[in-house]
């Protein structure tokens, strides 16, 4: 075997050596809010090649969807050098096996280094990792990182995430937990604190950005991907707006399940992508958001023990209008038909077009009231739901873009449809408290017997 220096050919910059150091001597938990062309995934490419002859085991490289993963870093040519990058990080005298198609390395001490994403972490087979850098942090799955994090701590594994912002979503708040962290390194590095590039290039970089998305959206891009700024606004935002409004007139906070009411659920179902369920119940005019479940490669039968397991007396459970004729793996039996088998007596929504869908979330939501705590993954989700940008048009299309925010946010779709198109059902009788009522309720009370209903 030909001898290789680790790391091979690399040396850090300057800006780039606290970073090193703090891996270098063992640091587990590395936060680098770093500037675009900044080097970010150099740092953890040639640190993990490091670490995979330190200690054999398995290593990722994880970026937010595996589609994107192949070409942001497998197929990826360094324009300085010529060469993929992962070769100039792992050198083929060190491999023993390539896999393009997994986008696989086996080294030839026995540990192994796989590019994955954050969309399918937990379909993965193997033995857990030891160290994973998650790439472009703020457009990953915040899953990934809680599915994660225990198995690493359990393993004594070391975890990288890089990003430049994107909004104040899970980026922002893992990085300013990482500063009061003392065992973490958490650095914010702006390109005017690198000087990786001169004036003039950030001159010329920002007026591209205006002169494809327009003055405002251009700055405010240009200043999350050179300034890092976290207060820029996330561009193509579908329901931004409305869910900055919900946070300002505190709609997410502590919001308790309520036994008087059912609880219904809107869901979308995937096989090898998540499929997504939200739980809700309708208090007068407001719709009370208390639970949330996502997860991906499961059985219907598994997803069914989760409905099941949750201490909620349902109403109905409204599924996608295409769930009729889809099975998943039971000899030939649709979704319903399973699910009706499980006690989830399933009710179709109505078949109307994603832009529908979305106006009539958007017109839901300021009646909407979503517990925070139970909910956190499925409002990351409508936070970070986005339009797809036409780089060729430079405009935002109508269609969202596809990621992992794309099966939260279609059940959410689901449930707008849902409330928006059914009939009125009656509410159980029971106590009412003042907040539970409507004001015509305080005002002219109704006799006893009498029924009120509303939507659900």
């Amino acid at each position: 075997m030909a001898k290789v220096r680790l790391p091979n050919g690399w040396v850090p910059r300057d800006y780039q050596l606290p970073a090193w150091t703090y891996l270098e001597n063992g640091g587990k938990h590395c936060e680098l809010v770093w500037h675009r062309r900044s080097g970010k995934d150099e740092v953890g490419l040639h640190r993990t090649a490091v670490a995979a002859f330190e200690r054999v085991a398995t290593y990722w490289y994880m970026l937010p969807m595996a589609v994107q993963a192949r070409k942001a870093i497998w197929d990826a040519v360094n324009p300085h050098t010529g060469k993929r990058r992962i070769d100039e990080a792992f050198p083929p005298e060190i491999r023993s096996v390539t896999r393009e198609n997994e986008m696989l390395l086996r080294f030839k001490n026995g540990s192994t280094w796989q590019v994955v994403g954050s969309d399918n972490f937990n379909a993965l087979v193997g033995s857990p990792p030891a160290g994973i850098v998650y790439s472009e942090w703020a457009l990953s799955n915040p899953s990934s990182r809680a599915y994660l994090r225990p198995i690493l701590m359990e393993n004594g594994g070391w975890q990288i995430f890089n990003t430049t912002p994107r909004g104040k979503n899970h980026a922002y708040r893992t990085f300013q937990a990482a500063e009061r962290d003392p065992a973490a390194f958490a650095q914010l590095l702006t390109a005017e604190d690198t000087g990786a590039l001169t004036g003039e290039q950030l001159t010329q970089e920002r007026q591209r950005y205006r002169d494809d998305f327009g003055r405002d959206h251009g700055d405010a891009l240009f200043e999350q991907e050179y300034l890092c700024s976290f207060d820029a606004a996330l561009l193509g935002a579908i329901w931004g707006r409305e869910m900055a409004d919900a946070k300002k007139s505190k709609r997410i906070g502590k919001v308790p399940y309520n036994q008087q009411y059912p609880v219904h659920t809107a869901w979308d179902l995937g096989w090898s992508d998540d499929t997504a369920i939200w739980f809700f119940q309708v208090v007068g005019f407001r719709i009370h958001v208390i639970d949330f479940y996502s997860s991906s490669g499961e059985s219907v039968d598994g997803y069914a023990n989760v409905v099941h397991s949750k201490p909620y007396k349902y109403g109905k459970h409204w599924l996608p209008h295409d769930a009729k004729p889809v099975t998943l793996a039971s000899q030939g039996r649709s979704i319903v038909q399973q699910l009706f088998s499980l006690d989830i007596k399933g009710q179709l929504v109505p078949n109307l077009g994603v832009q529908d869908g979305i106006q009539a979330a958007r017109q839901m939501l300021p009646q909407v009231w979503f517990d925070e705590e139970k909910c956190f993954a499925g409002l990351e989700s409508l936070v970070q739901y986005q339009r797809e940008w036409d780089d060729d048009k430079k405009c935002f299309k109508d269609k969202p873009l596809h990621n992992w925010c794309s099966h939260a946010a279609d059940a959410f779709r689901y449930l707008a449809v849902a409330w928006r198109q059914t009939g009125k059902v009656e509410i159980p009788q029971g106590p009412r408290f003042l907040e539970d009522m409507q004001f015509d309720e305080v005002m002219w009370p109704k006799k006893s017997g009498s029924t009120s209903a509303t939507r659900i």
